[in-house]
């Protein structure tokens, strides 16, 4: 079914708007899913809060001037699904990478984060980042071990305190 003018500006609108806003961008060719593989994606996407699109190439150009995913018009080509990370920079290349572990017709065509298009097999990099909730994690636990490490020496120090009373103590009983 073709879009009229009016509905190719609100698709166009619409990309443009998440794009503008979103930390990173998967473009993958999706040729040979069946509908029930594309409708589990789109489930898939939702749950770790990624925009999925299917946009025709002309419309997803237009959307993309003026953001950080520009770099990616010139290698748009063919049948392509958009998957924009709205909070996690990492949650779109997990979605898309882990979807295509389970379905090889799903191939990763272009990755883009910062403004910067990175290689398709960069996907795995990305997928591996710390979601913000482990991020903060590890820099507590960073930040918390030196807190640590001060507070088990202060505490040694009466400790072997009294262990030398408790041996001096057994060597008397013994004597």
């Amino acid at each position: 079914m073709a879009l009229n003018l009016d509905q190719k500006k609100a698709v166009v609108a619409e990309v443009a708007e998440v794009a503008a806003n979103a930390h990173s961008a998967i473009a993958a060719e999706y040729i040979g899913l069946t509908v029930e593989d594309m409708t589990a994606l789109r489930v898939k996407a939702r749950e770790e809060n990624v925009y999925l699109r299917v946009v025709k190439n002309t419309l997803a150009r237009r959307a993309f001037e003026g953001t950080d995913f520009e770099c990616m018009s010139d290698a748009m080509v063919g049948p392509l699904v958009l998957a924009f990370s709205q909070e996690d920079p990492g949650a779109a290349a997990r979605v898309i990478s882990g979807f295509a572990k389970e379905n090889d017709k799903l191939v990763v065509k272009l990755v883009s984060i910062s403004g910067q298009l990175l290689d398709a097999g960069d996907i795995k990099r990305l997928a591996s980042m710390p979601t913000k909730d482990q991020a903060i994690s590890m820099l507590m636990s960073v930040m918390n071990a030196p807190v640590e490490k001060l507070a088990r020496t202060l505490n040694e120090v009466p400790s072997k305190l009294v262990r030398v009373i408790a041996a001096v103590r057994d060597q008397k009983d013994a004597a």
